[in-house]
């Protein structure tokens, strides 16, 4: 394999992973400010739903009145998907904050609500060619060694992926709103005593979590996965809902993490080309096994072995990187009266 070959692996693994990258600096926001959001499964099937009918249908409208291009198609889209996710979120917050309801039970309901309402609502559009993404090069900066094709030869979206998760990461950790997320999420009676609206912070973070989660939706039938079926994305919400864990609620190491799920993608279809006579279901679970794995090890002894039986040097690094720990407020809800 050339180099130039592994680059061009390496920034497709980036470019597929990118909607999982949205999802999950959504729920990292949502949780890390206390929020338990389960419904993102349902959420980002019912969002890629509606910003692929909603694209395709404004395209449809715009052309019918003699309007070319298809930008202003996929905005929409990708508008009406944010704010079916930030709604299906708010919903699990007002039922926890307003109606003093368990966020996992309203999550968990909510999730195969919207996942039957997506299949049901979009029945009439399945497999069927709409509008997507323009791939949209970097002048100048696509044609650095390495780095150019790596990350500047890509679509709008990827990059915008790419600001969104360095965004979060900036306002959670170097900013004063940012510090005070955080501190609703881990003390939200210390937090409430020193004049922090909590409530109202959950509501306002849970939306924008929600609407990340919407994008992350479209971005799959609007870019990585085009059209809609069926169950078009089923199971990724969970696969975003362990990576989030495995981040430790930290964007970029949850970014780190969708990064590695794609790269168990490629792998279990390189390996199945090279073993056809394999069963592809066994493939195809490769990459739910080593999540699964991956979650058993960050949150077991094993974390612990592999630190102390480390260099020196490493063992700060190391100690960081794998220790995981949920906000203390995650899922309680507040009384603010």
């Amino acid at each position: 394999m050339s180099d130039s070959d592994l680059i061009k692996i390496l920034a497709s693994i980036l470019a597929q992973s990118a909607p999982l990258m949205l999802a999950i600096t959504g729920e990292t926001i949502t949780e890390r400010v206390g929020v338990i959001n389960l419904s993102i499964d349902g959420s980002m099937l019912i969002s890629a739903m509606t910003g692929f009918v909603v694209a395709l249908n404004a395209g449809q409208a715009l052309t019918a009145a003699g309007i070319p291009g298809d930008t202003l198609p996929i905005l929409a889209g990708f508008a009406a998907a944010a704010l079916i996710g930030a709604l299906a979120a708010l919903l699990v917050a007002w039922g926890s904050i307003r109606l003093k309801q368990d966020q996992v039970a309203v999550g968990f309901v909510l999730t195969l609500l919207l996942a039957d309402m997506a299949n049901f609502l979009g029945q009439n559009f399945t497999h069927i060619p709409g509008p997507s993404v323009a791939h949209t090069p970097i002048p100048i900066l696509k044609d650095i060694p390495i780095l150019g094709p790596l990350f500047f030869d890509h679509d709008l979206l990827i990059y915008s992926t790419l600001l969104i998760v360095a965004s979060a990461w900036w306002w959670l950790y170097r900013t004063q709103p940012g510090l005070q997320l955080r501190g609703v999420g881990e003390r939200p009676q210390s937090a409430f005593v020193r004049g922090v609206p909590v409530n109202r912070l959950r509501y306002l973070y849970t939306a924008v979590g929600g609407a990340l989660v919407g994008l992350s939706g479209a971005a799959f039938s609007l870019d990585i996965k085009l059209g809609w079926s069926d169950n078009h994305i089923l199971g990724i919400g969970w696969i975003a809902l362990a990576i989030v864990i495995f981040g430790g609620w930290h964007p970029v190491r949850g970014a780190a993490g969708a990064l590695l799920f794609g790269l168990t993608k490629y792998i279990a279809t390189v390996l199945q080309q090279s073993f056809p006579q394999v069963p592809v279901v066994l493939f195809n679970a490769l990459q739910w096994l080593l999540m699964m794995g991956v979650l058993l090890m960050v949150g077991s002894d094993i974390s612990k072995r592999l630190v102390s039986i480390a260099p020196e040097a490493l063992q700060g690094p190391l100690s960081r990187m794998l220790r995981v720990a949920p906000p203390e407020g995650l899922g309680q809800a507040f009384l603010e009266d």
